[in-house]
């Protein structure tokens, strides 16, 4: 019995010792009331992508929104809020990306995981995004990608296929815009 003891202290001790960003930004107890991604970048290869995300709800200017209708085009989906700062600095940014490569088909969805129509439509008109939000107060978008690529942080950004199959994600803020963009492009690639 001392021995299971011994090495039942000695591995609490140990998992103590242990990193986690995730927990220590729970532990760090400021109140900024999300957690935020790394900026870490998961790439999914054609053969290995899921089925198609199938996602809808009402957007920010109060029209109902279904994945469907972006099918046959890349499509880049935003998680965001309001209070979010991550999600303040990196708007210019995806607003921008959002202009560079639309003439090439590539569209954008936001989905707003907290806030009220006229918050998330206050953010827009602040920040310039031209490009719809889904309000997901509900957490239905949320959960239509949770059994394949999760947004596990806010913000997160996905990149879907042609086909609405998720081909890459950024968990976290956007930390170099020409990231989002190479993603982007090896997706477009796969068309031409």
């Amino acid at each position: 019995m001392a021995v299971v003891t011994g090495i039942t202290a000695a591995i609490l001790v140990l998992s103590a010792c242990t990193t986690d960003s995730l927990s220590d930004q729970y532990r760090s107890g400021d109140q900024k009331g999300y957690i935020a991604g790394d900026g870490s970048v998961l790439e999914i290869p054609q053969e290995q992508r899921s089925e198609p995300i199938v996602f809808g709800g009402s957007t920010d200017d109060g029209s109902a929104i279904d994945s469907a209708t972006y099918l046959g085009n890349v499509l880049v989906v935003n998680f965001w809020y309001a209070a979010c700062a991550p999600c303040r600095y990196e708007a210019p940014d995806l607003e921008a990306t959002y202009q560079a490569y639309r003439d090439e088909g590539v569209q954008f969805i936001g989905v707003n995981v907290r806030d009220q129509q006229a918050t998330a439509r206050e953010f827009a008109n602040t920040f310039g995004v031209s490009y719809p939000s889904v309000i997901d107060t509900d957490a239905s978008a949320q959960l239509a990608f949770a059994g394949q690529v999760a947004p596990n942080a806010v913000p997160t950004t996905l990149v879907l296929d042609t086909r609405g199959r998720v081909a890459a994600r950024i968990l976290g803020r956007i930390l170099d815009v020409s990231t989002l963009e190479a993603l982007i492009d090896r997706v477009l690639e796969e068309t031409r």
